[in-house]
């Protein structure tokens, strides 16, 4: 992977800032509510016939929306390439590795030297990542500043080993939140446009076909690639909104000033629209990702 270095500027989003909850659309709700619940580990929070709030410890880090009149996402459709969830501990990884072997299938697994993770996919063919950072001390860093990624063979018997000798657990342990989403785009330099020029992430680790970005020199909040030739923005199934949360509301303000210029700027296709909460963006691909202050 050839890597660029991030151009430098103080006009950023606070080191604080960090991903929310993530919305999928979906066909069958009971299916993939109980896909969560019992393959990732989170709880049902809140649940009715047409939506259903998942998570750990009283916080919701997934929403899932039943959308059966909505087409299945086309094969050209920009998108999800995965929700990330970050466990606190390599044993919790362990954990969720066996409740993976027992209950669903595993269609991959990689060491990224920053994490090791495990990797697959939701009913509905929504990507999931479960993964486990590595302490910051031991990412390994270029000489000008940016976090190394690589996908190496996880150490899956090392994962196993470091899970409570009790055996499987069915729930994820408090800590678990959302790490990263991975989307996949029709265009890295509109991504740029939005998610660095407006929203004020900076460039980490960059490929041909892949950008990572971040705040507060973590080694991704958001990844977008171009792997699979996606044309047309999103319009099915699947990814409905995710959530950047940020610190306080001077925080908020500098986004929105930053996507006011980006949108007058015209280079970009781009809707920003007020919430009650903050500030929700749709990108040129119509994915939707909602700005706020705080906690949930």
């Amino acid at each position: 992977m050839d890597i660029d270095a991030p151009d430098p500027s103080d006009d950023r989003l606070p080191a604080e800032t960090r991903i929310g909850r993530a919305a999928l659309r979906v066909a069958d709700l009971d299916e993939t509510t109980a896909f969560y619940r019992d393959v990732v580990g989170l709880a049902v929070i809140d649940r009715d016939d047409d939506r259903a709030a998942l998570g750990v410890d009283g916080t919701t880090l997934l929403v899932l929306e039943r959308d059966s009149d909505r087409p299945e996402r086309g094969r050209t459709d920009a998108g999800l390439f995965h929700t990330a969830f970050r466990v606190p501990s390599r044993a919790a990884l362990g954990e969720a590795l066996a409740r993976v072997r027992d209950r669903w299938r595993l269609d991959g697994a990689s060491d990224h030297l920053v994490s090791e993770a495990l990797y697959l996919d939701d009913p509905e063919g929504n990507g999931v990542e479960i993964y486990r950072d590595r302490s910051r001390e031991e990412w390994p860093v270029a000489d000008d500043g940016t976090v190394q990624m690589a996908t190496e063979p996880l150490d899956v018997e090392g994962v196993v080993a470091a899970a409570d000798e009790s055996g499987p657990t069915d729930h994820a342990p408090p800590g678990t939140d959302v790490g990263h989403m991975h989307l996949e785009v029709t265009s890295l330099s509109a991504f740029e446009a939005v998610y660095v020029d407006g929203l004020g992430f900076e460039v980490g680790m960059t490929g041909p076909n892949v950008r990572f970005v971040a705040a507060g020199g973590y080694h991704h909040h958001l990844g977008a690639n171009t792997w699979q030739g996606r044309t047309t923005p999103s319009a099915g199934r699947g990814l409905a909104w995710f959530e950047v949360v940020v610190p306080d509301a001077a925080a908020l303000a500098a986004v929105r000033e930053r996507l006011d210029r980006v949108e007058a700027a015209g280079e970009v296709d781009l809707a920003v629209d007020e919430r009650d909460d903050g500030i929700a963006v749709t990108d040129a691909d119509g994915i939707e990702v909602r700005v706020r202050t705080g906690s949930e």
